[in-house]
């Protein structure tokens, strides 16, 4: 198991370790800065960091020996003189790195390789540790890119990159709003994938339209890769052949809205969810934080709340906020009010590591 978490915040990247029973900050680094996101490579250690200065911009850092080094972020081409392209509000879209939404690292034969994705909808690739980036430019290139719209953001952008255990060249993102896309040869063609989900928010003729599809998480099941899980904007969906079809999950309580999703490394029934109210009210419903889990494939749910807070919480939990250690034993949320939860038990009971955190954007096990 592993004993030590990266918690990526509004004001700084934390570090917390788990000492004896209890979990404690036993760090901070980049204090005061808006760190969107971080990555663990297991295959060598190293960590990186996805920074947003805002006026400044994005940047990328690498954990060293002695602490953290600048490297490049991931930027866009320039665009073609005279080429003029509209975001979904009718502005020109800016072909220029807004954001890091993904950090996924290759497979176990490509060391070095790292995959990013970003908004606008930037699709990366680096095969030294990040030194340097290679956009993905038939993604980029392809004409349905321009059917991307954003979500919750005003861009749309790639959140989840799953790289199949079985053979890395085949790669899965999901997009808000555009739907999973999938390539079978390291990314020089893609398929837009995703039959059978559905977008309650599109006219009735486009709601089953693959690329209407807002796509809140990707997860892939790591021994059993043909199972995949969606949260998605209104659902929550499964498949079982690599995402080429999803069959909806209704009916589950307390909500079917939220953004985050983890599924067991061994066991592919078994997911997880945080769910929110609607659209309209991105808050738990009756303010009692809850995580539901399936271990059914999806004909039942459990809502675990044990330790978490039930009176007056409103705590958002965003789609890299839950987190899944390696064995599938651990969990870890973090919420945009600041608190931190720990379950040492798959779920069933939570402790609370601390609730002064600034709002939380990412955590994950490393």
């Amino acid at each position: 198991m592993s004993d030590r978490l990266l918690v990526s915040t509004r004001k700084g990247l934390f570090t917390v370790m788990r000492n004896g029973g209890n979990w404690d900050i036993t760090g901070v680094d980049f204090l005061g800065d808006n760190v969107t996101l971080t990555l663990t490579d297991p295959r060598d250690g190293k960590s990186y960091a996805a920074l947003d200065h805002g006026h400044f911009g994005v940047k990328m850092h690498r954990s060293t020996a002695n602490g953290w080094e600048e490297i490049p972020a991931p930027a866009y081409p320039p665009k073609p003189e005279g080429y003029e392209e509209k975001d979904m509000w009718g502005r020109e879209l800016k072909w220029s790195t807004a954001k890091i939404w993904a950090l996924a690292t290759g497979g176990a034969g490509e060391p070095g390789t790292i995959w990013c994705g970003t908004l606008p909808g930037g699709l990366f690739r680096s095969d030294d540790h990040g030194q340097s980036w290679e956009m993905i430019r038939t993604l980029w290139d392809h004409p349905l890119r321009k059917k991307w719209a954003g979500g919750g953001a005003d861009l749309p952008g790639i959140h989840s990159i799953c790289v199949d255990p079985r053979n890395s060249k085949h790669v899965s993102v999901g997009v808000s709003t555009g739907g999973v896309w999938h390539t079978e040869d390291g990314g020089n063609n893609w398929a837009l994938r995703g039959e059978g989900m559905r977008a309650e928010y599109m006219p009735p003729e486009q709601a089953h339209d693959p690329i209407s599809q807002d796509v809140h998480c990707l997860a892939q099941c790591r021994s059993a890769p043909q199972r995949m899980w969606v949260q998605h904007h209104n659902g929550i969906f499964v498949s079982s052949d690599e995402g080429k079809n999803f069959t909806e999950i209704k009916g589950v309580e307390p909500s079917v809205f939220g953004f985050p999703v983890a599924v067991h490394p061994r066991e592919p029934d078994t997911a997880w969810f945080v769910p929110e109210i609607k659209d309209e009210k991105r808050i738990p419903r009756e303010g009692k934080l809850a995580v539901t889990r399936t271990r059914d494939g999806g004909k039942s749910f459990e809502i675990l709340s044990k330790g978490l807070p039930q009176t007056h919480a409103y705590d958002v939990v965003y789609r890299h906020a839950l987190a899944l250690d390696e064995p599938g034993d651990r969990l870890a949320i973090g919420s945009t009010t600041g608190g931190l939860w720990v379950s040492e038990d798959q779920g069933d009971s939570w402790t609370c590591v601390t609730h002064t955190l600034p709002p939380v954007y990412a955590v994950r096990f490393a």
